[in-house]
């Protein structure tokens, strides 16, 4: 006796990774996030490992956990995997002072932002007419 199951989020070809309380916002974690969107995934790790961004070492993380996930809990091949999506989303925001002349304060926000990768096996079909 108890609830039903939730229906799974993802297909069954597809894999999910999620990175929460990233330490950047969500603007510049956004634009590392756009570079691999579309792009297959072993060409997507190498664009991370070599971008001069400091955010693009926490979303190669997840990408790789993605891969992982794929490889481990869904039996997909790695070789033909795509990253369908990688969405970006506000975390909290940490609100410190700063002193400042006077006797005043200035107000400073350290943004937490969320990170979702979704890969997908490729079809068989699509694979076959590029070679």
């Amino acid at each position: 006796m108890g609830k039903a199951a939730n229906a799974s989020r993802v297909a069954e070809n597809e894999a999910i990774a999620v990175g929460t309380m990233i330490r950047s916002s969500a603007r510049k974690l956004n634009l590392v996030a756009q570079m691999i969107r579309g792009k297959d995934a072993q060409s997507a790790l190498a664009d991370l490992t070599f971008s001069k961004r400091r955010i693009a070492g926490e979303v190669k993380k997840v990408l790789q956990s993605a891969i992982a996930n794929a490889e481990n809990n869904h039996q997909l091949d790695v070789d033909r995997l795509v990253v369908v999506q990688a969405t970006v989303g506000r975390a909290l925001v940490m609100k410190r002072f700063h002193a400042r002349a006077r006797g005043r304060g200035a107000r400073i926000e350290k943004p937490f932002s969320n990170l979702t990768v979704i890969v997908q096996e490729r079809a068989e079909a699509s694979q076959e007419e590029a070679e």
